[in-house]
């Protein structure tokens, strides 16, 4: 894939897309994930915590393998790769339903279950690609806030349209997609149009997918993508605001959030599975 023009993450000039040294200061270019120095903000390492955001997304979507198998519904190849809906609704998928009998935290949850593996692995290829680039220009702690807030806002969305049911982290995907649009949109310059422009292709092309394949949540997508603009406008991104310790206190209560409800789910899962032997 061919290398796009970036900020260098030392002197925060823009580097062409042919560069592999930054012209200004020297420092090299760091687009590759495994180079530190282009994810450290504040002490909180931006690898390390996209690393987690997809291990938590497999880990979750093993659990609902195993839970499917346990329950007994999984017969023949198709069905061992894909949970059934009693276990996803066990684990946390949301919807107008889980919602109307006051299971709010699955705005949550739902964010980190998947229908397949290749939902799975399609989710997880926009969510590596997107997450880096927001983390290099909010950093890792507003990355992680829009990536989980704009996700419940696109559930929320998708509930108030009426969606029954639904489960995935393409609403949160989406989020990203939208910091970057107000990122490129309210930074201008050569950059900026350059990030708006790309992540509008983005944005076309999920419109394109949505109506052509069935079964997509285009509200949840729709929703995510105008959280992650809000989000965006009201958080700053680096070069406006550096990160602060606000901004990694909003991470670390996303994070505690996120930790309780699973752990509620757990229980809810241990507490059904007992009820049903």
């Amino acid at each position: 894939m061919a290398q796009k023009a970036m900020l260098c993450p030392r002197c925060r000039q823009l580097i062409g897309s042919e560069e592999s040294t930054c012209s200004w200061c020297g420092a090299q270019r760091s687009s590759a994930w495994w180079r530190p120095a282009a994810w450290t903000r504040g002490g909180v390492d931006g690898a390390w915590l996209i690393k987690v955001i997809i291990t938590v997304n497999i880990v979750v979507y093993a659990c609902s393998i195993f839970l499917s198998m346990g329950r007994g519904n999984a017969a023949g190849l198709p069905a061992i790769f894909s949970p059934d809906r009693m276990s996803l609704r066990l684990l946390g998928a949301t919807g107008t339903i889980p919602i109307y009998r006051g299971w709010y935290w699955t705005l949550l949850t739902a964010n980190y279950l998947h229908g397949g593996i290749l939902h799975l692995f399609f989710n997880m290829v926009a969510l590596r690609q997107l997450a880096p680039w927001v983390n290099q220009e909010y950093g890792p702690s507003r990355m992680f806030t829009i990536y989980t807030l704009g996700g419940v806002f696109g559930y929320l969305i998708s509930c108030l349209a009426g969606i029954g049911f639904t489960i995935g982290a393409s609403g949160a995907v989406c989020s990203l997609i939208g910091a970057l649009l107000y990122y490129g949109r309210s930074r201008g310059g050569v950059y900026g149009a350059m990030v708006f422009r790309e992540v509008s292709g983005w944005v076309f092309s999920l419109l394109l997918f949505g109506f052509i394949m069935p079964g997509i949540n285009n509200w949840a997508h729709g929703g995510g993508v105008v959280g992650g603009v809000v989000l965006g406008m009201i958080l700053g991104y680096d070069e406006r605001t550096r990160e602060n310790a606000f901004h990694r206190l909003a991470a670390m209560a996303c994070a505690g959030v996120t930790v309780g409800v699973f752990a509620w789910t757990a229980y809810v899962v241990v507490l059904n599975l007992g009820l049903h032997q």
